[in-house]
C-alpha cells in the first residue's frame, strides 16, 4: 500500500468503466468529411450547404440498437446512423437508422419499448413474451416490425446499408422561407443484407463482424461513402396531406416528394482509440445550425431532450468539451462553467451571467429560429386508431417480392413461436388486417414449428395466395 504506482492503476481501473447507452450501445465510428454536389441554397441558408464543393469534417457512428456493448453485430435489429458535422456555425448532429421508419410515434412509449426489448428482470434472458406482447398490443409498430423481419433486418456489415433521419426537419432560406425536410443517406457499396443462416455462422466465428468490415475498410484505402438526399414538403402541403406528415411510422412517398441530391460524405479515417472517439462521442438531435431547425414531430421533441441528458449521465454535465465533441470549427461562448469535465480554461475570466458589461455572448439574430404559429388544445391524445396498415400493406404487396415475403414471414415465426398462444393470436390478427395472406402465412409457418393452433375463425378460411390476388 505503500506503493504509490500501485494504488493509482488499481484506483484507476476499478473506475475505468462508464454507464453504456441504454440503446445504441454497441457501435463502430469513423471519420471524413462532407462535401456539397448540388446547391440547395433555395432551402436552407445553413453554410454547410454553402456552395458546390464546400467539405466539412464529420463523424458518424453506427450501432445495433437493443444489444449490450458486447453483443452481436449480427442480431435482427434497427441499425443506428449518426453523422456529426463540425461546421463552421457549431456542430450539426443528424441522427437517424436505417430504416426509414420507426416503430413509435408517441414518445411517451419509448421507455417501455426499450424495457420490452431488453432482459428480463428476473431471468435475465432475452424474452419474446416481453417483445411480442408489447408489438401485438401497438398496431403502430406494423410497418417497422415488417421492415425489420424482412431480408432488411440484417445489413452485411455497416457499409451496405442506407440511412434515414425517420423525422422531418424545418429548413429556412436565407429569406425566412421555411419548408420540411427529411435526410437520407443513400450507400456507395450497394445495399446488402445477411440471411439469418449466414448471419448465424458468422455471429459465432466472428460477432465484431461489421465493426472489423468497416476498419478494415478504411485502413486498406477502400473509403465508405454515402450520397446526402433530402425530400422536401411545403408547409401548404404539409396542411393537406392526407397523414400526419410527422409521424415517424409512416414514409413520405418518393413518388410525391423525390429525393433531391445534395453532397456526399465519405470516411477515410478510423478513430486513433476506440474509447476516445467512439465510446465518448456524445449526438444530441438539439445540436442544430441557422437555417436548420426542429418540425413538430413529438419523437424528435423527445428525442431533443432525452440524448443529451443521457450524455450528461454517461460522461458528465461537460460532455460537449470532449475533445471528440468539441466544434472544431468555432469557439463556444456560453454561460456554463465548471462541473465534471470542464476542459482548457474553463472560459478564463470571462463573465458567467446575463446580462453583462463585459463582452458576455448576446443572442444573435441569426442564431434566432423562425417564427411560427400553433393552435388547438394541449391534451394527451390516444392516437390507435390512426391507420397503422396501409403503408405496411403497400411495402408488403408492392415492395417486397414473393420470396421475400416468404421469408418475412418465417422470420416472424421463428421469433414470434416463443411466445403464449393468446400473444401470438393477436400478433396473427394484426398481419392479417394488414394483409390477409400476411396473416395466413405467418400462422401456417407457426404450425410448422408447433407453436401455433387455429387462432380465428376467419383466419382458418382458405386464402389465395398473392399470386392470384388483384389489389389496387
Amino acid at each position: 500500500m505503500q506503493d504509490a504506482a500501485f494504488v493509482e492503476e488499481m484506483a484507476h481501473f476499478v473506475r475505468e468503466r462508464i454507464p453504456e447507452r441504454v440503446v445504441h450501445a454497441r457501435g463502430a465510428g469513423a471519420f471524413g468529411y462532407f462535401e456539397v454536389t448540388h446547391d440547395i441554397t433555395k432551402y436552407c441558408k445553413a453554410q454547410v450547404f454553402q456552395h458546390i464543393g464546400k467539405k466539412t469534417p464529420v463523424a458518424v457512428r453506427f450501432s445495433t440498437t437493443s444489444g449490450e456493448s458486447g453483443s452481436s453485430d449480427l442480431d435482427r435489429d434497427p441499425r443506428g446512423f449518426a453523422v456529426k458535422f463540425y461546421t463552421e456555425q457549431g456542430n450539426w448532429d443528424l441522427v437517424g437508422n436505417n430504416t426509414p421508419v420507426f416503430f413509435l410515434r408517441d414518445p411517451i412509449l419509448f421507455p417501455s419499448f426499450s424495457h420490452a426489448q431488453k432482459r428480463n428482470p428476473q431471468t435475465h434472458v432475452k424474452d419474446p413474451n416481453r417483445l411480442w406482447d408489447f408489438l401485438s398490443l401497438l398496431p403502430e409498430t406494423l410497418h417497422e416490425v415488417t421492415l425489420l423481419f424482412s431480408d432488411r433486418g440484417i445489413p452485411d456489415g455497416y457499409r451496405h446499408m442506407d440511412g434515414y433521419t425517420n423525422h422531418a426537419f424545418k429548413l429556412v432560406n436565407a429569406q425566412g422561407e421555411a419548408v420540411y425536410a427529411k435526410f437520407h443517406y443513400t450507400t456507395g457499396q450497394g445495399v446488402k443484407y445477411l440471411n439469418k443462416e449466414r448471419a448465424r455462422a458468422l455471429a459465432g466465428k466472428n460477432p465484431d463482424y461489421a465493426l472489423r468490415d468497416l476498419h478494415d475498410a478504411i485502413n486498406k484505402g477502400d473509403f465508405p461513402y454515402w450520397t446526402l438526399n433530402i425530400q422536401v414538403m411545403t408547409l401548404e402541403q404539409a396542411k393537406k396531406l392526407s397523414y400526419n406528415p410527422f409521424d415517424i411510422t409512416k414514409v413520405w412517398f418518393h413518388n410525391d416528394f423525390p429525393l433531391i441530391p445534395v453532397g456526399k460524405f465519405t470516411l477515410n479515417r478510423n478513430p486513433v482509440n476506440y474509447f476516445a472517439e467512439v465510446e465518448q462521442i456524445a449526438f444530441s438531435p438539439h445540436n442544430m445550425v441557422p437555417g436548420i431547425e426542429p418540425s413538430p414531430d413529438k419523437m424528435l421533441h423527445a428525442r431533443m431532450l432525452a440524448y443529451p441528458d443521457a450524455q450528461r449521465y454517461r460522461l458528465g454535465v461537460n460532455f460537449s468539451q470532449i475533445p471528440v465533441n468539441c466544434p472544431m470549427q468555432t469557439k463556444v461562448t456560453n454561460y456554463e462553467r465548471d462541473g465534471f469535465m470542464a476542459m482548457g480554461d474553463n472560459q478564463g475570466n470571462a463573465p458567467n451571467y446575463f446580462p453583462n458589461s463585459f463582452g458576455g455572448p448576446e443572442g444573435n439574430p441569426k442564431f434566432t429560429e423562425t417564427m411560427f404559429h400553433l393552435s388547438g388544445d394541449v391534451a394527451r391524445y390516444d392516437n390507435s386508431e390512426e391507420d397503422n396498415v396501409l403503408q405496411a400493406r403497400k411495402f408488403y404487396l408492392e415492395v417486397l417480392k414473393a420470396e421475400e415475403r416468404q421469408r418475412l414471414c418465417e422470420n416472424i415465426a421463428e421469433s414470434l413461436a416463443g411466445a403464449q398462444l393468446f400473444i401470438q393470436k393477436r400478433a396473427v390478427k394484426n398481419f392479417t388486417d394488414v394483409h390477409p395472406d400476411y396473416g395466413a402465412r405467418v400462422l401456417a409457418e407457426l404450425d410448422k414449428l408447433g407453436a401455433a393452433t387455429q387462432v380465428a375463425v376467419q383466419q382458418k378460411q382458405e386464402i389465395p395466395i398473392l399470386g392470384h390476388v388483384t389489389f389496387h
